[in-house]
């Protein structure tokens, strides 16, 4: 069978990601009002504004979003950055010979397997259904599945996922402080 190159795969996995929240959805939340729009008000209430703003404005699904169609894309945007970070780990593994290596990138495999195939999906649900706290439980369980991960490399220089596991915690940090709002609504 022929492997289809890792950066087409998460291509088309944020394609459907971001179709699937171009739903409008309804829901009692916070006002926000000011002179910004409401992404920018969301973003300034997030630990990464410049983050959240350009993930959120390169969004041309949803040109007047609400929080919760915003919790969703952002849910949606950390399931393709862990999806391929699994990508990358795999091809990792692949490619090194040393096994002290390989058994922490085994685990940080085995760390975001389930994060992408089931704590994710699982929060992008509970959002769905209105369960705010269930989503905000899944958002830290996914940060803190991330942050062993990291853990396994506190010996090594120069860690091979060290970006890669960042930008995912900084996507986490994002979409909780969103969810947090979601349960002050």
């Amino acid at each position: 069978m022929k492997r289809i190159p890792s950066c087409v795969s998460s291509f088309a996995i944020q394609i459907i990601l971001v179709a699937s929240i171009s739903v409008p959805f309804t829901l009692s939340q916070p006002s926000f009002h000011g002179d910004g729009d409401l992404v920018d008000q969301i973003c300034r209430k997030t630990p990464f504004y410049d983050l959240c703003s350009s993930i959120l404005h390169s969004n041309p699904l949803s040109p007047k979003p609400d929080l919760k169609a915003v919790a969703l894309f952002m849910v949606n945007n950390i399931v393709a950055n862990a999806t391929d970070t699994l990508s990358y780990i795999e091809d990792l593994i692949k490619q090194t010979r040393d096994r002290e290596l390989e058994q922490a990138l085994a685990f940080c495999a085995e760390s975001y397997i389930p994060l992408i195939k089931y704590i994710l999906p699982q929060a992008a649900d509970a959002i769905s259904q209105g369960r705010f706290g269930f989503a905000s439980y899944c958002i830290s369980d996914a940060l803190k599945e991330v942050s062993t991960c990291d853990k396994k490399f506190s010996s090594i220089t120069q860690a091979p996922l060290g970006d890669r596991n960042d930008i995912v915690q900084k996507l986490v940090d994002v979409a909780s402080a969103i969810i947090k709002l979601l349960l002050k609504g």
